[in-house]
């Protein structure tokens, strides 16, 4: 390295920590966080819980008409929100759909929440309806035996063990919303990325604030990781017991 991209870098450095600490960046970046955590966190438990409504409707017997009604309207809302890129759903939902429907003063936040939650469900469904079909079905069988309804035998005993064999999948799916986050922006939702732009835009050096944001997105998906990790563990441990 030359004395004179030493310099530059030191320069680089000054400014961002100038911009971060002294005038106060960081406050805006503790924000976008809080923002991102959100969208991701609330975007994956409305996946979670609107998915596994959704892969219900396609593991049911399909005799009844209202049954096949049901999954094909699964399968168009799974193909529109697979097929288009959630940049696209975003400003879809924020810019049209939601001034259509009279909700045009709902906060760019909880639109974005809404918006991932509703994205995340279309994968949620596929993952929750493979790991529901690779539970034995005697399991349903055993459930009817006892006197429980198919509703009370899917809830009670089915989807818990669904869950245990897609949960690594799940995690994949959170890491995934964490980092999509990072087009909230694009609808004035100040994010991680956001806050990290607007610390580079001070000065038009983005060279360490990229960096540091980029460190930022892996410390959270290692985080990630090992709390799915230990979850698995202690399923594991149960399992046994």
């Amino acid at each position: 390295m030359t004395v004179y991209d030493d310099w530059t870098f030191s320069k680089a450095w000054n400014k961002f920590y100038e911009n971060m600490f002294v005038s106060g960046g960081y406050r805006e970046v503790l924000k976008g966080l809080g923002n991102t955590l959100v969208i991701a966190v609330v975007g994956l438990l409305i996946g979670i819980i609107l998915g596994t409504i959704l892969a219900v409707t396609k593991v049911v017997s399909q005799k009844k008409w209202y049954a096949r009604l049901f999954s094909k309207l699964t399968d168009i809302y799974v193909g529109f929100f697979r097929g288009t890129p959630v940049i696209v759903q975003l400003l879809i939902f924020f810019y049209v759909l939601f001034p259509i429907i009279g909700l045009g003063d709902v906060p760019a936040l909880a639109v974005a929440v809404i918006t991932f939650g509703m994205n995340s469900a279309a994968y949620v469904c596929e993952i929750m309806r493979s790991g529901i079909l690779s539970v034995d079905k005697g399991q349903m069988e055993a459930g009817r035996a006892m006197g429980m309804g198919y509703c009370r035998t899917m809830g009670s005993v089915i989807i818990p063990q669904a869950v245990k064999n897609i949960l690594p999948t799940l995690g994949n799916e959170f890491i995934s919303l964490v980092k999509e986050t990072s087009v909230a922006s694009f609808i004035t939702v100040v994010d991680l990325t956001r806050a990290f732009q607007q610390i580079g835009a001070a000065n038009y050096d983005y060279l360490i604030p990229y960096v540091v944001l980029a460190l930022c997105y892996l410390v959270i998906v290692y985080l990630i990781t090992i709390v799915v990790r230990l979850i698995e563990r202690r399923l594991r441990a149960s399992e046994r017991r």
